[in-house]
């Protein structure tokens, strides 16, 4: 059985009487373990399937099963396994952490919610959150420190600590790296790959970035205009594209422009 299954997955929002198709009939599948690059420009829709795949939004039709139970449409007090299993690191770690709280309370604040204690058994916050700085990378006074204090790319390591604290199966990181300067960017990444392989995690990696992608993602999908134009192993993407968007992608890729 597949972890995540995605079935004619689509979502229009509305304002007024103007209609936005973000999404259009999306299916697709991840595995257990898989690492998974959803690559495409700004608009085509990548941020709002793994919205919808993470049940923070609500199709507008279609279903997101994950490990076999349908998330798609559940109320927010039945989606405790999935907060447990199922955790996001977001592009720009100045506005996902809070300045006014300490680098250990951010990364205790999963450990904190009902729902997820509801499916973890109980564990020594300060212990836990010592042991994933750790892991990040980070040392444990990190801790007691505030997020200005640090730098982007230690800020983005708090924000995957934050993430791993309840040991979930899955991460998803929504252009995780793109706001870092491109000096800590390898670190970053060298960082998030070294623990999905450690962990045994399966990684979503939402990126416009496909060379970033082929670096960290065996496979790739293609989104374009809410939809997946392709997808497939990530290297036959780079050294065959089939659909002429993919082929774009990579011909913007300055080390392909130079070739030619």
């Amino acid at each position: 059985m597949s972890l995540f299954e995605v079935e004619h997955l689509t979502r229009v929002y509305a304002t007024g009487r103007r209609r936005v198709l973000a999404l259009d009939d999306v299916s697709l599948t991840v595995e257990r373990g898989q690492r998974l690059g959803i690559v495409g420009e700004s608009g085509s829709g990548k941020s709002t399937l793994i919205r919808l795949m993470a049940s923070l939004d609500k199709p507008t039709s279609g279903t997101v099963r994950f490990d076999g139970r349908v998330v798609s449409g559940v109320p927010e007090r039945d989606l405790g396994f999935l907060r447990a299993s199922v955790q996001l690191v977001l592009q720009d770690p100045r506005s996902s952490l809070n300045p006014r709280m300490r680098v250990g309370s951010i990364v205790a604040e999963p450990l904190r919610s009902p729902l997820i204690r509801r499916e973890r058994r109980q564990v020594d916050q300060r212990a836990r959150v010592r042991e994933v700085l750790d892991a990040v990378g980070l040392p444990a006074d990190s801790a007691d420190r505030y997020p200005h204090e640090f730098s982007g790319g230690q800020r983005q390591r708090i924000a995957i600590a934050r993430a791993l604290a309840p040991s979930p199966e899955v991460l998803i990181a929504d252009e995780a790296v793109s706001a870092l300067d491109v000096s800590v960017r390898a670190q970053v990444l060298n960082l998030l790959m070294g623990l999905v392989d450690d962990l045994g995690l399966t990684l979503l990696f939402v990126s416009h970035d496909l060379a970033v992608v082929r670096h960290v993602c065996p496979d790739a999908v293609v989104m374009q205009a809410g939809r997946i134009v392709e997808s497939g192993p990530t290297q036959r993407l780079f050294s065959a594209p089939e659909h002429p968007y993919t082929a774009r992608l990579v011909a913007a890729i300055p080390a392909f422009r130079s070739r030619s």
